[in-house]
């Protein structure tokens, strides 16, 4: 299910609400009690899960990845280590 934010216009208290697709927009504010909430365009959220997801393993992965030698073979066209070597 996607997670909504609104914002009211009397007020501008901020919130956020899981809502099925389906479920009918909020138009009263929890705080002040007007109808005045209106949906915000925000950028979606997420967490990836998994094997090589982990901040921490994208932090080991650069560290052990040498930055002076560019990759070699036929992913040196598309790699963005590539420019910075030549």
């Amino acid at each position: 299910m996607p997670i909504y934010e609104y914002e009211c216009g009397c007020c501008q208290h901020r919130l956020d609400k899981l809502q099925k697709f389906a479920d009918a927009p909020l138009v009263v504010c929890p705080e002040c009690g007007e109808s005045a909430l209106r949906k915000l365009v925000s950028p979606g959220h997420f967490h990836l899960k998994g094997s090589g997801w982990y901040a921490s393993e994208a932090q080991q992965n650069r560290k052990n990845t040498s930055s002076d030698t560019p990759c070699a073979g036929a992913c040196q066209a598309n790699c963005p280590g590539a420019a910075l070597a030549e």
